[in-house]
Order: structure tokens, then C-alpha cells, then sequence
């Protein structure tokens, strides 16, 4: 007898899954390395390189010992190494090789230099194992988790949450549940809702160009060196010049990753005082995210409305209006906001709460600034001629393809 496809059973769909299409205008994530030593990296008026630290040291024991000891003694000084290198590989010392034909400076450590300053404490950005620039699957979680504690506690009478966790630990709001699944036991981390959720790391992000509709060829995942620019206000809220930091970054962002939602698994969890999961799908979790990044926007709108130009501010021009501009659509043209740069309104569920009790947050734990709103401080990027241009971290997502 043969089953017609009318009668036979369909198999039961357990996961949602989208590859997104991710871009950014600029973006940086951090790596476990804080700050490069100034043996770690060399600079030209354009590039920026960071060397294969194995194929240099090879490279130069074979120019001679006493180039090798020179370079042994740059790390031990933390001293920068450009005079030893020239004198070793000659003036195009940047296309040298060690002895197994290795470049020593290879092509996904090279980043244009978008400052005419000498680069100092240079902050790098988290590349995979194979060196190459990337964004974390964790980084992504990590910002939606945020989004999602954000929403609970902004709709807590709609998803009933115990009036208990309306102003706590976030980590609470999401690991409080059973699992009613072969009467496993216990709490800690297993009855974590968001163990559902999966999100792979983002392709590799190499510089390449792509064409538009139009037949116009554009760059992406463009490796920069930018000057970071922190900046506050004056109590009349004249800009304030803090800091120049300099940094590793990536421009016109584009590359994909997988979200994948395990349903079945989702539909274990019931929490311990009746609170309702905020999702049952990744449609309506990415309209979670679009809600948290919508109330960043609207914030950091207003904040920059408020801040007067400075011309004359420790020597920077610190002139805002392309910052203004980007900010003057009404709804939030990104997705998501990730990374560094992203601030306390973008890592925390500080939106949810009143302005005083903010600055009372951020005065006892961090750095005080009574009177001031919190987040005081802001990052803005500098383009190559020294405008204060970009704003980093925000994504945006384009569903590629839905699987079931």
C-alpha cells in the first residue's frame, strides 16, 4: 500500500532558523587584547600593519642574530620597531617573507589609517583563527539578551513578571525557570531560556567590493584605523573634549551569520512564579530588538540635539553636525546596536529606568559626574580629514532565507 502525500505525516518542525544579512556603516569589537604593544604594530602615513610575530622573528634570524636581538630588545623596552625593520628588509619592508615564504605582514592585518596622528595604545579588533576580522555569535547573543531583559521589564505587567525582578539582576530574569523535559531537575545555567537561541559567528569580514543594482562597484569590510573622539559637555552644554583613542575598526560592514531558535526546547521552560516568555518565535525577537534600538536611537538623538559645536575645544574641532544629521531620521533605520562604542544604554537596561536613578547607578559604580546625565560621555569616529564623521555599532539585519 502506498501513502498518498495528502495522508502522510509531516514531520514536526522543532527549530526556526534565518541567515541574516548584516551591515554597518563602522563597527568594533573588541579582542581579549585591551591595547597593542608598540612592537605589536607599525605605522606609514597610510597603513597600518600588524605583523605575523612568528614570521618576523624568523624573518629577521635570517637577516643576521644581531637583528633578531635588536627586535628582543624593542619587546623587552616596548619599543616601536619601524628603524629595525627598514634596516633589515629595506625600505618596502612590508612585503618581506621568512625563510618558508610566509608574508610577514599578511594581507588581513593590513589597515588603512584614517588619521594623520601618530597612532598611540592601539586597541585592536577580535579576529578568528585564522587572523581574520570577524563578529562573535556571543557579541550578537549578548546584545539581543539585553534587548529582550529590556523589554520584559518595560511590558513587566503584560509578561507577568514578579514585581520582585522588576528592578534586579537581569541574569534573573532569564534563568528562574523549570524544564519540563524528562523531569530534569534543578536551576543554575540549564534552565537559561536563552539555550534555545543559537547565533553563529559572522563570516570572515574581507575586503572586497560588490556591486550594485545600478552596476556600481562599492567596497566592503574595509579594515580601518580611526580616531576615536570621547567627548562630553559643560554644564552649559558646550562639547567637552576628553580623550582621542585609537582603534582597529571595520567600514562598510557587510557579512551574514545564523539564528537559530529551538522551539521544542523553548517550550520546556515555565518559570518558577508564572512569568510568560516575551518570544515564540524569531520574528517577533527581532521586533524585540528593533524596540530596544528604537529607544537608543530616540535617546541619543535628543543627547546630540542638546550639545553645542565646539571649535576651540584642547585643540579639536569638535563639531557634531554630521553626527546631528545621522541622527535626524525619526525611526530607526538599524536593527541592533553591538559592540563597543554602544555605551551603557546599549549593554544595560538602563533605559527602563528614570533619569536620577541612572546617574545614581553610574555614581556609585562607575565614574562619578553629579549632575550630569548618564551615559556622560559619547565615542564618535574621525574620517581621514579629521571630521567627526561616524557613529559605531549599529547593524543592520536582512533576513536572507527562513529555514523550518
Amino acid at each position: 500500500m502506498v501513502v498518498s502525500p495528502e495522508s502522510a505525516l509531516k514531520k514536526p518542525d522543532f527549530y526556526q532558523s534565518k541567515k541574516i544579512l548584516m551591515t554597518s556603516p563602522i563597527l568594533h569589537i573588541g579582542s581579549s587584547v585591551s591595547r597593542l604593544n608598540p612592537f605589536e604594530y607599525v605605522q606609514t602615513d597610510k597603513k597600518v600593519y600588524l605583523p605575523n610575530q612568528e614570521a618576523l622573528a624568523k624573518g629577521l634570524l635570517a637577516k643576521g642574530k644581531r637583528f633578531f636581538n635588536d627586535y628582543i630588545q624593542a619587546i623587552e623596552e616596548r619599543q616601536d620597531i619601524t628603524k629595525l625593520l627598514k634596516q633589515a628588509f629595506g625600505s618596502e619592508w612590508w612585503e618581506a617573507k621568512d625563510t618558508q615564504g610566509c608574508p610577514i605582514f599578511p594581507k588581513e592585518a593590513i589597515s588603512q589609517k584614517l588619521t594623520s596622528e601618530k597612532i598611540t595604545d592601539l586597541r585592536p579588533m577580535i579576529r578568528n583563527g585564522m587572523g581574520q576580522l570577524f563578529i562573535p555569535g556571543s557579541s550578537i547573543k549578548g546584545a539581543i539578551r539585553t534587548a529582550v531583559a529590556y523589554y520584559l521589564l518595560k511590558h513587566a505587567d503584560l509578561f507577568q513578571l514578579p514585581s520582585s525582578k522588576r528592578v534586579s539582576e537581569m541574569d534573573s530574569l532569564f534563568s528562574e525557570f523549570h524544564l519540563k523535559y524528562q523531569n530534569f531537575p534543578g536551576k543554575g545555567p540549564n534552565t537559561d531560556f536563552f539555550r534555545a537561541i543559537k547565533i553563529t559567528d559572522s563570516a570572515p569580514l574581507l575586503e572586497s567590493t560588490i556591486k550594485t543594482k545600478k552596476g556600481q562597484e562599492i567596497p566592503v569590510n574595509i579594515p580601518v584605523v580611526a580616531e576615536v573622539v570621547v567627548s562630553s559637555r559643560f554644564p552649559d552644554y558646550l562639547a567637552k573634549y576628553k580623550a582621542s583613542i585609537y582603534t582597529e575598526m571595520v567600514r562598510n560592514i557587510q557579512t551574514e551569520f545564523t539564528i537559530t531558535l529551538d522551539t521544542e526546547m523553548l517550550s520546556w521552560f515555565t518559570h518558577e512564579q508564572g512569568m510568560k516568555l516575551p518570544f515564540s518565535n524569531l520574528d517577533e525577537l527581532l521586533q524585540i530588538c528593533q524596540e530596544f534600538t528604537q529607544e537608543q536611537w530616540d535617546y541619543e538623538h535628543d543627547y546630540w540635539q542638546e550639545i553645542k559645536n565646539n571649535p576651540q575645544a584642547s585643540g579639536k574641532n569638535l563639531d557634531f553636525n554630521y553626527i546631528r544629521e545621522f541622527y535626524e531620521p525619526e525611526k530607526c533605520p538599524y536593527s541592533l546596536r553591538l559592540g563597543w562604542g554602544s555605551g551603557m544604554n546599549g549593554t544595560t537596561i538602563g533605559l527602563c529606568l528614570d533619569d536620577e536613578l541612572r546617574k545614581d547607578i553610574r555614581d556609585t559604580c562607575g565614574l562619578k559626574a553629579p549632575g550630569f546625565e548618564a551615559p556622560k560621555s559619547r565615542r564618535t569616529v574621525m574620517n581621514s580629514n579629521g571630521e567627526i564623521k561616524f557613529v559605531p555599532g549599529w547593524v543592520k539585519f536582512k533576513t536572507l532565507s527562513n529555514k523550518c
